[in-house]
């Protein structure tokens, strides 16, 4: 994807770095940022058991931990919990990368296939290892179906299916940030004043709703994976 004027053209990285490696990184470090404020927050406080009394960077991520912790518990059941570094992690470096976008000059690190399908693999070869952890060699079982002599043919239906998971995944995500990203840009050029606050505002509803569908999905497939009613 083509972008107009980008802090990443400035740099002179062009050639030496990908874009998309530019723009996850600096997401990264965001969140790098975002985590010793909180760090130092929590040394400062009277109680670290006690929310803060206004709005601040600590309630924001212990809102996302909390939502988290009952998505796991909703759909993978009590044993969730153990899930939450994988999943809360995707949420939270998926929501900047989303969110950068917003900033002039900078775009989303998931507008591009690379970075969403590197995820998405993490995210297959995780719940894959999850579920050998769990049932060992039967969890080869999940793939034979209920009947015998249609094993075979289930088998490779199941598979093909695991195997489109992370393309599904990684074309999702590109698919609606490019979107998004490509309407915030048009609107911006046509009408600089005020039309792009809005579309500002849906940007960071958008980034919000598609890192939270990523992190279901991975959810959901964990909890396929693990479970026992197969």
């Amino acid at each position: 994807m083509e972008h107009g004027f980008t802090w990443y053209g400035l740099t002179h990285l062009e050639g030496m770095v990908p874009i998309h490696v530019f723009h996850g990184g600096f997401a990264l470090l965001l969140i790098i940022l975002v985590a010793w404020r909180i760090r130092v927050s929590l040394k400062k406080a009277r109680d670290p058991l006690i929310p803060d009394t206004k709005f601040s960077a600590r309630n924001v991520f212990e809102l996302v931990v909390q939502t988290t912790y009952g998505q796991l518990r909703a759909i993978i059941g009590p044993d969730g919990d153990k899930y939450i570094t994988l999943v809360g992690g995707l949420f939270i470096f998926i929501f900047f990368c989303n969110i950068i976008a917003i900033v002039p000059g900078f775009v989303p690190a998931t507008d591009n296939l690379n970075t969403n399908l590197a995820m998405s693999l993490i995210v297959f070869l995780a719940y894959n290892y999850y579920g050998f952890k769990e049932h060992g060699i039967g969890y080869l079982k999940q793939f034979a179906g209920p009947i015998l002599w249609l094993a075979p043919l289930m088998f490779l239906i199941e598979l093909l299916s695991h195997l489109f998971r992370p393309m599904s995944l990684s074309i999702r995500l590109f698919g609606n940030m490019f979107g998004d990203h490509m309407v915030l840009g048009i609107f911006s050029d046509l009408v600089p004043l005020v039309v792009p606050v809005i579309f500002m505002i849906l940007g960071i509803v958008v980034s919000m709703i598609q890192a939270f569908v990523f992190a279901a999905l991975t959810t959901v497939y964990i909890a396929l994976a693990v479970s026992h009613d197969h």
